[in-house]
């Protein structure tokens, strides 16, 4: 039987998982040298099929781990997880090996892996204090997943050459944006967004030009184990504080890219909380990141760049090509609101920023 993605609704617990699902975590855990005395749900992805459990066992607190993806996919997170604990003892969970020896077992189409759970695991304050601790055990991860090679029969996961496409991909979708909201001009939010969609466009060409026109090209020739992998989701919960330091968790979306897109994802994402930029948190943020796994000028340009691009406007407008008549909303027309005036405050950051690396660059 295939594992496939559930309902969830309001009559159902917060982390309901189908029985026949319960059945075969049961079915796994057989292949494993552990007595589980208790084994409770504690995070699902009913819309794509996936579940965490924590484990009470005989040799102590582990997870049991349901991932989403296709197989071969979940091959590359699984060798990158193994590589950061075996070869560069990075603070990662390490992987229980199943009787047999593997580091997985596959059951419903999918890969289940025993992972140990770490304890105690805390996040790091929402401060700027926290922000740095996260941005230094970031750049750690980052350095020690260099040199990552996929094990046999795993799947690429990169993002290392796709850049110009995302770009133009953001570009393009604000075409679909402007359409929906004259096609829909009668909701809430449509007004607003073809008020403001043109200047979010015409940043994202700006963003697109400079990127053509920075060192990319060469920085992605260099290849993937040279530069690493990034999370992909990381933040305030799978970046935690431990015992001996930071832990980062959840490795399951890991995929080779240039480091500073998850250092960007982090600042922007962070000054979409404070709901202004604030040059402090961000030089600060970025000089944390720096001592860790030190950005050279060429990369700092890329970020700099990245960072241009209308990043919180696409990822909270996307939705709107799925559903508009559900999306356009009141609710949506203030979210709209709330990132344009955020947006203002980005520009003069981003200026004062670009000039301190000019200024360090010439010292």
């Amino acid at each position: 039987m295939f594992i496939e993605p559930w309902i969830v609704d309001e009559t159902m617990h917060e982390f309901f998982v189908p029985d026949y699902i319960e059945q075969m975590a049961e079915d796994v855990l057989r292949h494993y040298d552990l007595s589980v005395q208790s084994r409770q749900v504690v995070t699902t992805k009913p819309d794509k099929g996936g579940a965490i459990w924590k484990l009470e066992t005989n040799k102590g607190p582990k997870s049991l781990k349901l991932l989403h993806r296709r197989p071969t996919r979940s091959l590359f997170s699984l060798g990158a997880q193994r590589y950061l604990v075996d070869v560069q003892k990075a603070n990662v969970p390490p992987i229980v090996q199943t009787k047999e020896g593997t580091d997985y077992v596959e059951a419903g189409g999918k890969l289940w892996f025993v992972a140990e759970w770490i304890e105690p695991l805390f996040p790091v304050t929402k401060d700027l204090e926290g922000a740095k601790q996260l941005c230094y055990a970031l750049g750690e991860f980052h350095r020690l997943s260099k040199g990552y090679v996929a094990p046999k029969g795993a799947e690429i996961a990169s993002r290392l050459y796709k850049w110009p496409k995302t770009y133009e991909k953001t570009i393009n979708k604000m075409d679909w944006f402007r359409q929906l909201a004259k096609a829909y001009k009668e909701m809430p939010a449509s007004a607003m967004l073809l008020e403001v969609v043109d200047r979010f466009q015409a940043q994202a060409r700006e963003s697109f030009t400079r990127l053509q026109q920075s060192p990319y090209d060469q920085l992605v020739e260099l290849g993937h184990s040279e530069w690493g992998l990034v999370h992909q989701d990381y933040g305030w919960s799978n970046g935690q504080m431990g015992a001996n330091g930071m832990w980062i968790i959840d490795l399951d979306g890991v995929a080779y890219d240039l480091p500073i897109r998850d250092l960007r994802k982090l600042i922007s994402g962070t000054m979409a909380d404070l709901y202004r930029w604030d040059a402090q948190w961000v030089r600060e943020m970025i000089r944390a990141y720096h001592e860790a796994n030190p950005i050279d000028a060429s990369l700092y340009d890329i970020l700099m760049i990245d960072l241009s691009l209308p990043n919180e406007f696409y990822k909270n407008l996307k939705e709107v090509v799925y559903e508009p008549e559900l999306f356009l909303t009141e609710q949506t027309m203030q979210l709209i609101e709330i990132i344009v005036a955020t947006d203002e405050t980005k520009w003069p950051v981003l200026a004062e920023i670009e000039n301190d690396w000019k200024e360090n660059e010439n010292r």
